[in-house]
């Protein structure tokens, strides 16, 4: 393709055709699911980040330590998800505005929220967003995007263990559950 798009500031500039033999409903849609993890994992990422910054309690230091490691493993996806948007040929993220429009994690803006409390919801947060990457991956499977499909497995297992963590750490003391 050799088409010229205008851009902002009415200059004419090359599209984004990134060369592929990937089909271009496949590019599309693809890129469509990966754009969404990403708004997810800036959504997550800053939520996770809010609980870090303010746990409080008995377990104040474990909580805050466990929630900085989460939040750095999520942060880690980002630049990866919006770059292979980017390798497929189209538009990743532009802004906050761009990103609360695709996400689909809801942000807790509550000033006072319990620790077991926001852990539960990081947990739930975390098995949605897993849900998410299983049904991008599946997307990747269908359209023959090996590369897409290969980051999406190891942050599967990331977010199945962020979940798994969030859960143990919420759990009772007499392990019948909650």
């Amino acid at each position: 393709m050799n088409r010229t798009e205008k851009s902002g500031n009415g200059e004419g500039r090359a599209a984004l055709a990134t060369p592929t033999d990937l089909t271009e409903n496949g590019v599309k849609a693809i890129a469509a699911a990966l754009n969404g993890l990403a708004a997810d994992a800036f959504a997550l990422y800053l939520k996770t980040k809010n609980f870090h910054w303010h746990v409080s309690g008995p377990h104040f230091r474990d909580y805050h330590l466990l929630l900085d490691e989460h939040g750095d493993q999520i942060d880690a996806m980002i630049d990866p998800l919006a770059e292979r948007v980017r390798k497929l040929g189209q538009t990743t993220l532009r802004s906050i505005g761009h990103i609360a429009k695709l996400q689909s994690i809801k942000d807790n803006d509550e000033a006072l929220v319990a620790p077991l409390d926001m852990l539960r919801e990081l947990e739930q947060d975390n098995k949605s967003f897993a849900a998410a990457q299983r049904k991008a991956h599946g997307l990747c499977d269908d359209n023959g995007d090996v590369a897409s499909a290969s980051l999406l497995e190891v942050w599967i297992d990331e977010t199945e263990r962020r979940t798994w963590f969030l859960f143990e750490a919420t759990r009772s003391a007499d392990a019948t559950g909650r």
